[in-house]
Protein backbone atom coordinates (compact mmCIF):
# COMPACT_ATOMS: atom_id res chain seq x y z
CA UNK A 1 0.00 0.00 0.00
CA UNK A 2 2.90 2.34 0.55
CA UNK A 3 4.53 1.36 -2.54
CA UNK A 4 1.74 2.31 -4.01
CA UNK A 5 1.26 5.63 -2.91
CA UNK A 6 5.05 6.26 -3.35
CA UNK A 7 4.39 5.45 -7.15
CA UNK A 8 1.52 7.58 -7.24
CA UNK A 9 2.60 10.63 -5.39
CA UNK A 10 5.74 10.59 -8.09
CA UNK A 11 3.68 9.84 -10.95
CA UNK A 12 1.59 13.38 -9.87
CA UNK A 13 5.67 15.35 -9.00
CA UNK A 14 6.46 13.96 -12.92
CA UNK A 15 2.97 15.80 -14.36
CA UNK A 16 3.29 18.49 -12.72
CA UNK A 17 6.86 19.15 -13.53
CA UNK A 18 5.65 18.16 -17.42
CA UNK A 19 3.32 21.01 -17.29
CA UNK A 20 5.65 22.84 -16.07
CA UNK A 21 8.38 22.61 -18.85
CA UNK A 22 5.44 23.01 -21.53
CA UNK A 23 4.00 26.28 -19.75
CA UNK A 24 8.03 27.77 -19.60
CA UNK A 25 8.06 26.19 -23.70
CA UNK A 26 5.00 27.71 -25.02
CA UNK A 27 5.55 30.79 -23.12
CA UNK A 28 9.36 31.68 -24.14
CA UNK A 29 8.04 31.25 -27.63
CA UNK A 30 5.10 33.92 -27.13
CA UNK A 31 5.67 37.40 -28.19
CA UNK A 32 6.14 40.23 -31.21
CA UNK A 33 9.20 38.18 -32.61
CA UNK A 34 7.88 35.04 -34.32
CA UNK A 35 9.24 32.05 -32.80
CA UNK A 36 8.95 28.51 -33.01
CA UNK A 37 8.00 26.30 -29.51
CA UNK A 38 10.67 23.90 -31.40
CA UNK A 39 13.12 26.93 -32.57
CA UNK A 40 13.16 28.10 -28.66
CA UNK A 41 13.93 25.00 -27.26
CA UNK A 42 16.84 24.30 -29.93
CA UNK A 43 17.93 28.25 -28.66
CA UNK A 44 17.92 26.73 -24.93
CA UNK A 45 19.92 24.07 -25.36
CA UNK A 46 21.84 25.30 -27.72
CA UNK A 47 22.07 23.19 -31.28
CA UNK A 48 19.86 26.80 -33.51
CA UNK A 49 21.12 28.17 -36.36
CA UNK A 50 18.93 31.18 -35.43
CA UNK A 51 20.25 34.92 -36.13
CA UNK A 52 22.04 36.63 -33.04
CA UNK A 53 19.07 38.58 -32.79
CA UNK A 54 16.45 35.65 -31.57
CA UNK A 55 19.30 34.64 -29.23
CA UNK A 56 19.24 37.71 -27.73
CA UNK A 57 15.09 37.62 -27.40
CA UNK A 58 15.17 34.28 -25.80
CA UNK A 59 17.97 34.65 -23.66
CA UNK A 60 18.55 38.32 -22.43
CA UNK A 61 14.44 39.11 -22.56
CA UNK A 62 11.96 36.65 -22.43
CA UNK A 63 14.14 34.18 -20.20
CA UNK A 64 15.18 36.04 -17.34
CA UNK A 65 11.22 37.20 -17.58
CA UNK A 66 9.37 33.59 -17.21
CA UNK A 67 11.98 32.07 -14.98
CA UNK A 68 11.61 35.03 -12.60
CA UNK A 69 7.68 34.54 -12.55
CA UNK A 70 7.99 31.38 -11.56
CA UNK A 71 10.24 31.58 -8.93
CA UNK A 72 8.05 34.45 -7.57
CA UNK A 73 4.98 32.02 -7.93
CA UNK A 74 6.52 29.56 -6.19
CA UNK A 75 7.88 31.16 -3.79
CA UNK A 76 4.44 33.17 -2.64
CA UNK A 77 2.81 29.63 -2.76
CA UNK A 78 4.89 28.10 -0.46
CA UNK A 79 4.25 31.12 2.21
CA UNK A 80 0.94 31.23 1.75
CA UNK A 81 0.61 27.25 2.08
CA UNK A 82 2.81 27.78 5.15
CA UNK A 83 0.57 30.93 6.57
CA UNK A 84 -2.68 29.06 6.28
CA UNK A 85 -1.16 26.15 8.19
CA UNK A 86 0.65 28.23 10.89
CA UNK A 87 -2.50 30.88 11.66
CA UNK A 88 -5.67 27.86 10.96
CA UNK A 89 -6.95 30.56 8.18
CA UNK A 90 -8.19 29.34 5.02
CA UNK A 91 -8.03 32.87 3.94
CA UNK A 92 -4.56 33.66 5.46
CA UNK A 93 -1.92 34.60 2.31
CA UNK A 94 1.31 36.21 1.79
CA UNK A 95 -0.03 39.67 2.63
CA UNK A 96 -1.05 38.38 6.08
CA UNK A 97 1.53 39.78 8.16
CA UNK A 98 1.20 43.09 6.07
CA UNK A 99 4.87 41.92 4.77
CA UNK A 100 3.71 43.47 0.81
CA UNK A 101 2.61 47.01 2.37
CA UNK A 102 6.02 46.99 4.37
CA UNK A 103 7.86 46.77 0.43
CA UNK A 104 5.07 48.80 -1.03
CA UNK A 105 6.03 51.37 1.35
CA UNK A 106 9.85 50.97 0.86
CA UNK A 107 8.86 50.97 -2.38
CA UNK A 108 7.46 54.30 -2.36
CA UNK A 109 10.06 55.69 -0.78
CA UNK A 110 12.73 54.84 -2.95
CA UNK A 111 10.78 56.44 -5.92
CA UNK A 112 9.87 59.44 -3.94
CA UNK A 113 13.00 60.12 -2.66
CA UNK A 114 15.31 59.49 -5.78
CA UNK A 115 19.01 57.86 -5.58
CA UNK A 116 20.40 57.09 -1.99
CA UNK A 117 23.83 55.69 -2.17
CA UNK A 118 23.93 51.94 -2.39
CA UNK A 119 26.15 49.25 -0.70
CA UNK A 120 24.09 46.53 -3.52
CA UNK A 121 23.32 48.36 -6.32
CA UNK A 122 22.52 44.95 -8.43
CA UNK A 123 19.39 44.62 -7.00
CA UNK A 124 18.40 47.78 -7.81
CA UNK A 125 17.42 50.83 -5.52
CA UNK A 126 13.50 50.27 -5.30
CA UNK A 127 13.90 46.37 -4.31
CA UNK A 128 16.09 46.72 -1.84
CA UNK A 129 14.21 49.37 -0.32
CA UNK A 130 11.14 46.82 -0.78
CA UNK A 131 12.99 44.06 0.82
CA UNK A 132 13.83 46.01 3.82
CA UNK A 133 10.70 47.19 4.19
CA UNK A 134 9.24 44.13 4.24
CA UNK A 135 11.27 42.87 6.76
CA UNK A 136 10.85 45.46 9.35
CA UNK A 137 7.20 45.27 9.13
CA UNK A 138 7.93 41.11 9.98
CA UNK A 139 9.70 42.75 12.93
CA UNK A 140 7.64 45.28 14.02
CA UNK A 141 4.29 43.20 13.84
CA UNK A 142 6.21 40.43 15.33
CA UNK A 143 7.09 42.85 18.57
CA UNK A 144 3.49 44.31 19.00
CA UNK A 145 1.90 40.37 19.09
CA UNK A 146 4.02 39.70 21.86
CA UNK A 147 3.67 42.67 23.54
CA UNK A 148 0.96 40.83 26.04
CA UNK A 149 4.06 38.32 26.94
CA UNK A 150 2.56 35.22 24.69
CA UNK A 151 2.40 35.16 20.88
CA UNK A 152 -0.51 33.38 19.24
CA UNK A 153 -1.68 33.21 15.64
CA UNK A 154 -4.35 35.36 16.43
CA UNK A 155 -2.56 37.90 17.71
CA UNK A 156 0.00 37.94 14.97
CA UNK A 157 -2.84 38.14 12.23
CA UNK A 158 -4.72 41.24 13.90
CA UNK A 159 -1.28 42.69 14.62
CA UNK A 160 -0.95 41.97 10.71
CA UNK A 161 -4.06 43.42 9.54
CA UNK A 162 -3.65 46.87 11.49
CA UNK A 163 -0.29 47.72 10.23
CA UNK A 164 -1.36 46.84 7.46
CA UNK A 165 -3.91 49.72 6.98
CA UNK A 166 -1.34 51.93 8.95
CA UNK A 167 1.67 51.55 6.08
CA UNK A 168 -1.24 51.76 3.14
CA UNK A 169 -2.47 54.98 4.69
CA UNK A 170 1.05 55.89 5.01
CA UNK A 171 1.65 55.39 1.34
CA UNK A 172 -1.54 57.18 0.41
CA UNK A 173 -0.27 60.35 2.08
CA UNK A 174 2.88 60.32 0.15
CA UNK A 175 1.29 60.23 -3.06
CA UNK A 176 -0.55 63.41 -2.07
CA UNK A 177 2.04 64.80 -1.19
CA UNK A 178 4.49 63.77 -4.17
CA UNK A 179 2.03 63.68 -6.94
CA UNK A 180 4.60 63.91 -9.61
CA UNK A 181 5.55 60.13 -8.60
CA UNK A 182 1.93 58.97 -8.37
CA UNK A 183 2.46 56.72 -11.45
CA UNK A 184 5.33 55.47 -11.06
CA UNK A 185 4.28 54.05 -7.40
CA UNK A 186 0.53 53.08 -8.43
CA UNK A 187 3.21 50.90 -11.68
CA UNK A 188 5.11 49.51 -9.30
CA UNK A 189 2.04 48.30 -6.85
CA UNK A 190 0.18 46.45 -9.96
CA UNK A 191 3.47 44.43 -9.83
CA UNK A 192 5.69 43.89 -13.01
CA UNK A 193 8.65 41.42 -14.45
CA UNK A 194 9.79 44.21 -17.05
CA UNK A 195 12.60 44.65 -14.98
CA UNK A 196 13.72 40.74 -14.41
CA UNK A 197 17.42 40.01 -14.95
CA UNK A 198 19.49 36.86 -14.70
CA UNK A 199 20.96 38.29 -11.48
CA UNK A 200 17.70 39.00 -9.48
CA UNK A 201 16.52 35.38 -10.76
CA UNK A 202 19.52 33.40 -9.20
CA UNK A 203 19.12 35.95 -5.80
CA UNK A 204 15.08 34.43 -5.81
CA UNK A 205 16.11 30.80 -6.97
CA UNK A 206 18.80 30.72 -3.78
CA UNK A 207 16.18 32.26 -1.36
CA UNK A 208 13.26 29.81 -2.85
CA UNK A 209 15.67 26.90 -2.38
CA UNK A 210 16.88 27.91 1.67
CA UNK A 211 13.46 29.31 2.48
CA UNK A 212 11.46 26.13 1.08
CA UNK A 213 13.97 23.47 2.59
CA UNK A 214 13.60 25.66 5.91
CA UNK A 215 9.78 24.82 5.59
CA UNK A 216 9.78 21.22 4.62
CA UNK A 217 12.04 20.70 7.74
CA UNK A 218 9.29 22.21 9.94
CA UNK A 219 6.43 20.35 7.83
CA UNK A 220 5.74 17.40 10.79
CA UNK A 221 5.45 20.45 12.84
CA UNK A 222 3.38 22.63 10.81
CA UNK A 223 0.92 19.59 10.39
CA UNK A 224 0.41 19.48 14.01
CA UNK A 225 -0.21 23.19 14.12
CA UNK A 226 -3.11 22.86 12.25
CA UNK A 227 -5.41 21.23 14.67
CA UNK A 228 -4.55 24.14 17.09
CA UNK A 229 -1.55 25.22 19.24
CA UNK A 230 -2.49 23.76 22.22
CA UNK A 231 -2.90 20.37 20.55
CA UNK A 232 0.65 21.06 18.77
CA UNK A 233 1.93 21.40 22.07
CA UNK A 234 0.30 17.78 23.38
CA UNK A 235 2.37 16.53 20.66
CA UNK A 236 5.22 17.54 21.58
CA UNK A 237 5.68 20.53 19.06
CA UNK A 238 7.53 23.39 20.75
CA UNK A 239 4.98 25.78 19.57
CA UNK A 240 6.44 29.20 20.07
CA UNK A 241 9.87 28.11 18.55
CA UNK A 242 7.95 26.47 15.57
CA UNK A 243 6.11 30.06 14.99
CA UNK A 244 8.66 31.84 15.34
CA UNK A 245 10.87 29.95 12.47
CA UNK A 246 7.84 29.46 10.27
CA UNK A 247 7.01 33.40 10.13
CA UNK A 248 10.42 34.37 9.78
CA UNK A 249 11.11 31.91 6.66
CA UNK A 250 7.83 32.95 5.40
CA UNK A 251 8.27 36.76 5.25
CA UNK A 252 11.97 36.17 4.42
CA UNK A 253 10.66 34.25 1.37
CA UNK A 254 7.67 36.99 0.91
CA UNK A 255 9.96 39.78 1.05
CA UNK A 256 12.13 38.65 -1.78
CA UNK A 257 9.51 37.70 -3.86
CA UNK A 258 8.02 41.15 -3.78
CA UNK A 259 11.29 43.28 -4.59
CA UNK A 260 12.08 41.76 -7.46
CA UNK A 261 8.38 41.96 -9.25
CA UNK A 262 5.79 43.85 -7.09
CA UNK A 263 2.82 42.91 -5.47
CA UNK A 264 1.26 39.79 -7.11
CA UNK A 265 -2.01 39.23 -5.46
CA UNK A 266 -3.74 35.44 -5.25
CA UNK A 267 -1.27 33.11 -5.53
CA UNK A 268 -0.75 32.56 -2.29
CA UNK A 269 -4.09 32.30 -1.23
CA UNK A 270 -5.37 29.76 -4.33
CA UNK A 271 -2.36 27.61 -4.59
CA UNK A 272 -2.87 25.65 -1.78
CA UNK A 273 -6.53 25.06 -1.68
CA UNK A 274 -5.76 24.01 -5.50
CA UNK A 275 -3.05 21.80 -4.32
CA UNK A 276 -4.54 20.24 -1.08
CA UNK A 277 -7.37 17.90 -3.64
CA UNK A 278 -4.87 16.58 -5.45
CA UNK A 279 -2.37 15.43 -2.42
CA UNK A 280 -3.87 16.02 0.59
CA UNK A 281 -3.27 17.88 3.97
CA UNK A 282 0.00 16.62 4.73
CA UNK A 283 2.80 19.63 4.25
CA UNK A 284 5.63 16.95 3.39
CA UNK A 285 3.55 16.89 -0.11
CA UNK A 286 1.35 20.02 -0.07
CA UNK A 287 4.51 22.28 -0.14
CA UNK A 288 6.39 21.34 -2.77
CA UNK A 289 3.87 20.49 -5.00
CA UNK A 290 2.31 23.73 -4.05
CA UNK A 291 5.62 25.41 -5.70
CA UNK A 292 6.03 23.27 -8.58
Amino acid sequence: MENKSKRKTLMQVMMLCIFLLLAILISVSIGSANVSPWESLKIIIGCSEASEVYHTIIWKVRLPRILLSGLTGAGLALAGTTFQGLFQNPLADPHTLGVSSGAALGATIAIIFGKIPMMFPKMGQIGLFAFAGALLTTLLVYHIARAGGRVSAVHIVLAGTAISSMLSAAISILMIFNQAQVEKVYFWTLGSFSGASWSKAAFLLILVVLCGTGMLWHSRDLDALTVGEEAAASLGVDTIHTTKSLILIASLLVAGCVSVSGIIGFVGLLMPHILRILTGASHRKLLPFSAI
